[in-house]
């Protein structure tokens, strides 16, 4: 298997105008293979949220649903920093796509624990249907986990330095369009499939939108990635980026093309890497602030007697307000910080406070104001996503480009496990319960201004650096 994913061996390189016109063309290609296998990640991800209310009639609580549902969370968290450590030597154009297969085949056998085991007329087999759906969505999170390693890897080797935080900027909204293609693909998946699958029996129909259809699509898209993606330059016969674009950052050596061994990859460049320790600190806050407000909208609003209906566009538009925050916070690091990913960091940090301060407010008025809620959730989702995508280029820029999937996956593992399962999740549901909605959002409050001291340690940093060069 590992010999499999080998890292193909580099070619005699080219050079001159033909060469130049090849790169140009290879990169376009390489970021569109990115950007559609990692947004196929999210389409086999989180689908089984979008099965809950379907599976009510199998007699499985909110509960027992919400254990299988972590251990989604948990997987995706592990994953991301262990599959970053094979990554790193591994081929990314055969890494990215067999996650992605392996994704795809997990989310499709999600039907088994209801069809195959008919809870319905033997409800003595629910514990195992439910044992069940826990061990295969912990293989979907899983098997997430090898989404983002690859493409790291791939954007620190076709993209320099310099022009990273851009390009990733508009790489990072794939998770964006394939989170929101979900629902929609849920919903027609049912009804153009399900007769297909289930004929007149139509309280299965869902199944097939929401596990089989999204599976079947992720499947062609594992190809089609696989026909774009290149692992580097070197592969194809072309220089180096930093040398193509003579663009060195510091401390840049050609001993970052090699492959390096997992044990110097852990201990030379990423475990006693404290800035990257800080890097990620920072990372954990801010993903409590992603998700605390992200997935506890519903339940805020529906407390608050805001209608599901309003709280659901509430939810869309906190989402897809990511994407031209994403891409503005990007091309900031880049054209008006020079590469320096902390300030813009902190500064969207410092914003997204205020708009949960006013999100707030708009919370304790007698008759909460809808139109100043999906404001503040658009404000907060057009600032929040910034960060976490320059959080993970800060920590590509940090280390060689051989240890950049691992030293991304720290900061990723921080971010779910800590900032998300334990803070978003655990700790603001219980604040929730027992000291009420105020509580929960000050604690969000709070986070901002962790995650702002934390990356302020960086930003020290980086101002040195810059001075030097």
């Amino acid at each position: 298997m590992f010999k499999f994913l080998n890292p193909p061996a580099a070619l005699p390189e080219q050079t001159g105008k033909e060469a130049d016109a090849r790169y140009n063309a290879l990169r376009w290609q390489v970021f569109s293979g990115a950007f559609i296998g990692y947004a196929a990640f999210y389409i086999v991800r989180k689908n089984l949220s979008m099965a809950i209310p379907s599976l009510a009639q199998f007699g499985i609580t909110k509960g027992e649903l919400g254990t299988v549902l972590a251990m989604n969370a948990v997987a995706y968290a592990f994953a991301k920093f262990f599959m970053a450590t094979i990554s790193d030597r591994s081929d990314a154009r055969k890494f990215l796509p067999l996650g992605l297969i392996l994704s795809a085949l997990s989310m499709m056998f999600m039907i088994v624990p209801i069809t195959g085991l008919d809870i319905v007329n033997h409800p003595e087999n629910k514990s195992w249907a439910i044992i069940l759906m826990g061990v295969l969505n912990f293989l979907v999170g899983w098997f997430n986990g090898m989404g983002w390693p690859p493409c790291g890897r791939v954007m620190t080797h076709w993209f320099s330095q310099s022009e990273r935080g851009t390009w990733m900027s508009f790489w990072n909204c794939a998770h964006n369009v394939g989170g929101g293609l979900v629902g929609p693909m849920a919903t027609y998946g049912a009804v153009w499939f399900g007769s297909w699958f289930y004929g007149s029996n139509e309280n299965l129909y869902f199944l097939a939108g929401t596990f089989i259809f999204p599976a079947a699509v992720a499947l062609l898209i594992a190809i089609v990635a696989y026909c774009l993606l290149r692992d580097n330059p070197q592969s194809c016969g072309l220089p180096s980026i930093e040398k193509w674009r003579n663009d060195y950052p510091q401390h840049y050596s050609s001993k970052s093309e090699e492959v390096i061994s997992t044990k110097e990859i852990l201990f030379h460049y990423v475990l006693n890497n404290r800035l990257l320790w800080f890097v990620a600190c920072s990372n954990a806050f801010v993903y409590m602030v992603r998700y605390g407000c992200l997935d506890w909208a519903p339940a805020i609003l529906s407390d608050k007697g805001v209608d599901l209906k309003s709280a659901g566009w509430a939810y869309f538009a906190y989402e897809y307000a990511a994407i031209p925050g994403t891409i503005f916070c990007g091309w900031l690091s880049d054209k008006v910080f020079h590469g320096r990913r902390a300030m813009p960091t902190m500064l969207f940090m410092a914003l997204v406070a205020g708009f949960i301060g006013m999100y707030w407010y708009s919370l304790t008025m007698e008759t909460p104001n809808l139109s100043l809620i999906i404001g503040c959730m658009i404000g907060i989702g057009f600032l929040i996503y910034g960060p976490v995508m320059l959080i993970g280029v800060q920590a590509l820029d940090m280390v060689p480009k051989n240890a950049a999937g691992t030293a991304a996956g720290l900061t990723g593992f921080f971010g779910y496990f800590f900032g998300t399962a334990i803070l978003a999740n655990t700790m603001v549901g219980f604040i929730a319960d027992n000291l009420g909605w105020d509580w929960a959002f000050a604690s969000f409050i709070v986070a901002c201004v962790l995650s702002i001291v934390f990356m302020g340690f960086t930003h020290q940093a980086e101002m040195k650096a810059a001075a030097k060069k």
